[in-house]
């Protein structure tokens, strides 16, 4: 069974774009909150290869989300997707595990390389 992207973000419309940009190359799950995202990493039939995961959403944050996807399932690359260009913020993912990070807007060229990159 080949590996899947774990879309995770609150906002419809991103991940529709997503969708639309990796839909043609890679098998997806999108979901649109942190529990969602953490219930189908801790699922194994879902066999989770990459998450694209949003930093800034309702109730838990994708920061602490992360931290829970590296507690527990260490060997997913996780790359963040955000609308914020803080150099903090991107510090901070990269010092709790995150593999990449990706600003919004996005262009499909770098979510298309980040993606293989990582589901090689």
């Amino acid at each position: 069974m080949s590996k899947k992207i774990l879309i995770c973000d609150d906002e419809v419309g991103i991940r529709e774009s997503l969708k639309l940009i990796l839909g043609d190359e890679f098998s997806l799950i999108a979901v649109e909150d942190s529990q969602q995202c953490l219930d189908c990493l801790m699922n194994s039939s879902k066999n989770i290869g990459l998450v694209l995961l949003d930093i800034k959403m309702p109730k838990v944050n994708g920061l602490d989300v992360l931290t829970q996807i590296k507690k527990h399932r260490s060997e997913v690359p996780v790359i963040m997707v955000t609308g914020y260009k803080a150099v903090g913020t991107a510090t901070e993912a990269t010092d709790r595990g995150a593999s990449g990070y990706i600003t919004k807007p996005f262009k499909s060229e770098d979510i298309l390389e980040a993606a293989r990159k990582f589901m090689k």
